[in-house]
């Protein structure tokens, strides 16, 4: 884990650079007059509250304490035991740390030459002891979208004992035209989880509320790992304010794409290889040694990203992160 940084420009965990909207803000002030009480033993609010949103039933839903609590819950019920969990690399660093803590085997799968999952060679690395593949769309770190056809063919593929999660935290920034139908595919595929997270557009990342989408039989042994009061009484308050000051968090993810944009062309003009992305972060592609040069520059501007061995991800903050990232990387290159 990262340390907590407290100057320059936090710009390496994909935090949104705002915080929740002032109702947001409002209901949840209100709530903690009620912070001697404990929340429900298990959460039955909190899935109904979202099922609703998305037009689901709620046995269809499972939170947790950010999608990286519902994914241990995941591998502890599917990845444990010496169990192979399939993914690609890099990837969210959730993935292999959470799978190895859960007693099962990362097999990290190299990403393409252009930055995207290899779904074919995803496929491909199933064997008979696999019990998980994991899909991001957008992807982290790169920001690339998996194209719905070729997801659908990777279902087609997989054997039905092979559960697959498509961890879809950036969902939030892409248009409605190109995202998955997950519903669709979730009727089709009894296999299939679709994890979501209010830390990244909605701006909840301290109060750690994530979920994942599936069918009855998976979702109810996930919720097995559930922890009696575990998730606190603040996270579906700040829900269900989120979804009625949608408009709002709508108009905060536009003018962060419009950052993105910025940040995107600004590196590219700099003759430097970015990828189109779908999230709230640009991946800058170099290799390990000129990563690590431009790492530093960065590090020594206050600028806090995250490297790979591959690139380095710089999450959009507001119009002065992007004008110190783009001054310091012109300073680095030219």
């Amino acid at each position: 884990m990262s340390p907590l940084v407290t100057a320059g420009h936090r710009l390496q965990l994909n935090e949104i650079p705002y915080g929740p909207p002032p109702s947001v803000q409002a209901a949840l002030s209100a709530a903690l007059a009620s912070a001697n009480r404990y929340p429900e033993f298990l959460p039955r609010r909190l899935p109904r509250l979202i099922a609703d949103r998305l037009g689901c039933a709620p046995d269809h839903v499972v939170v947790g304490a950010g999608a990286t609590g519902v994914i241990m819950h995941i591998v502890q019920e599917f990845g444990a035991g010496g169990a192979e969990v399939v993914m690609a690399t890099p990837t969210f660093d959730g993935f292999p740390i959470l799978t190895s803590m859960a007693g099962g085997r990362p097999v990290a799968v190299p990403l393409t030459g252009s930055g995207r999952q290899d779904l074919a060679a995803l496929a491909a690395a199933v064997t008979e002891r696999t019990r998980l593949l994991v899909v991001c769309s957008p992807h982290n770190p790169t920001g690339t979208l998996v194209p719905t056809a070729e997801f659908e063919a990777l279902l087609r593929e997989v054997p039905e004992s092979v559960t697959v999660v498509l961890d879809e935290a950036y969902v939030d920034f892409v248009a409605e035209s190109d995202r998955i139908d997950v519903f669709a595919l979730l009727d089709r595929h009894p296999n299939l989880l679709v994890l979501r997270t209010f830390s990244k557009a909605y701006g909840l990342a301290a109060l750690r509320v994530g979920y994942a989408l599936g069918a009855p039989h998976l979702i109810n042994r996930i919720a097995h790992w559930q922890l009696p009061f575990g998730m606190t009484a603040l996270a579906e308050v700040a829900v269900r304010a989120c979804y009625e000051a949608e408009a709002e968090i709508e108009a905060r993810v536009a003018l962060l794409g419009e950052h993105r944009r910025r940040l995107t062309t600004g590196l590219r003009t700099l003759g430097l290889c970015v990828p189109d992305s779908y999230a709230n972060f640009s991946y800058l592609t170099l290799p390990g040694p000129e990563a690590d040069r431009v790492a530093t520059a960065l590090a020594g501007a206050d600028i806090h990203v995250k490297s790979y061995p591959t690139g380095i991800r710089i999450t959009v903050g507001d119009r002065a992160a992007t004008d110190a990232v783009l001054a310091t990387v012109r300073s680095t290159v030219q």
